[in-house]
């Protein structure tokens, strides 16, 4: 029988698996945190202990199962919001198998319960005449003018996560040509984006006017000189695009985020002939499929492709000459036959 309590697997699942071993960001282990919080909080109320009083025999599959269900019907979570909590869980679990042997087949029954299908989400991105709308309704007087443009510019420009914005200092930009920024991503991950000149030209005067020439200072900052915050972020792009009228295909309107930047970069990219694999590592992607989702064919290659393969057809009939009476090889071959 296992002698490890349930509060000793928890704190090592934080401290050391997820921090230690994996090297997760504070983000998504706040994510994690949030999810067992959760279901922790659903197990006491079911067996009627105290959070503390809890064993790990309390853990259960068929808890798991009825949590889940507690999240679709109770809490009225989104089939996304209760995928992404079962993720969360599958990975305890496992770290529970490898701690706790006695448990294996428990943690083998939850790590087999599937996610559920839904609909990925339309994944909306501006058109170039937005983003030069965009750009053009900025105000060009106020304190923080030059840093708000040289944020548009910037998340444009490389596609850059939000949180890699947010910790991005003076010692990743390199702004002499060629000029290029190096982003610490997902997984403690560096990677390497070019930068316009008209990017590197903003960014040199922003960075100018923070006058300490320290180099592991934030480049992008508030009006009293901390670093932004994700949270920042979001709402100060939101504030700047709140007069862009952008309107999806189901005529809602679209609101512009640090993540719509992400994907308009991408999109863009492909729509340029850059290969997918390029745009992979431009946005740092582990997987090709994340890539694919996030930048799908945008709709002037798909008129390209349909120019490509169209045929002349007149009176519902094709018009030109059979490609296959011009293949010698191909009926000589069927003659053979």
């Amino acid at each position: 029988m296992s002698t490890s309590t349930l509060g000793t697997l928890v704190h090592e699942f934080f401290a050391n698996h997820l921090v230690e071993q994996k090297g997760l960001r504070q983000g998504s282990v706040r994510s994690y945190r949030d999810t067992l919080r959760l279901f922790l909080q659903f197990v006491a109320y079911e067996t009627r202990r105290n959070v503390s009083q809890l064993t790990p025999e309390d853990l259960s599959f068929k808890r798991v199962l009825a949590f889940l269900c507690h999240l679709e019907q109770q809490r009225h979570n989104r089939i996304t919001t209760r995928n992404q909590r079962l993720a969360a869980l599958h990975t305890f679990f496992e770290f529970v198998a490898r701690r706790d042997p006695d448990r294996l087949h428990d943690c083998q029954q939850i790590a087999a319960i599937p996610v559920k299908r839904c609909p990925q989400p339309i994944m909306r991105s501006l058109t170039r005449d937005e983003v030069q709308a965009l750009f053009a309704g900025l105000p060009n007087e106020g304190r923080l003018t030059l840093r708000d443009r040289a944020l548009l510019l910037f998340l444009y420009n490389t596609g850059a996560r939000v949180q890699e914005v947010a910790d991005l200092r003076v010692d990743q930009l390199a702004l002499d040509r060629p000029a290029h920024v190096r982003l610490y991503g997902k997984g403690g991950k560096w990677r390497q984006c070019p930068l316009w000149n008209e990017t590197a030209a903003i960014l040199r005067r922003l960075v100018e006017t923070h006058g300490n020439g320290d180099s592991q200072g934030h480049v992008f900052r508030s009006a009293t000189g901390r670093a932004l915050t994700r949270f920042g972020l979001y709402k100060r792009v939101r504030r700047l695009a709140a007069n862009l009228t952008v309107r999806t295909s189901t005529a809602r309107q679209c609101y512009v985020s640090p993540h719509v930047f992400r994907r308009t970069a991408a999109v863009h990219l492909l729509d340029a002939g850059v290969d997918v694999n390029v745009v992979r590592g431009w946005l740092g992607h582990t997987n090709l499929a994340t890539t694919n989702r996030y930048a799908e064919i945008t709709t002037r290659m798909k008129a390209e492709v349909i120019r490509l393969c169209e045929m002349p057809i007149a009176g519902g009939r094709h018009t030109g000459p059979a490609t296959w009476r011009g293949n010698a090889s191909l009926l000589d071959w069927l003659s053979s036959l």
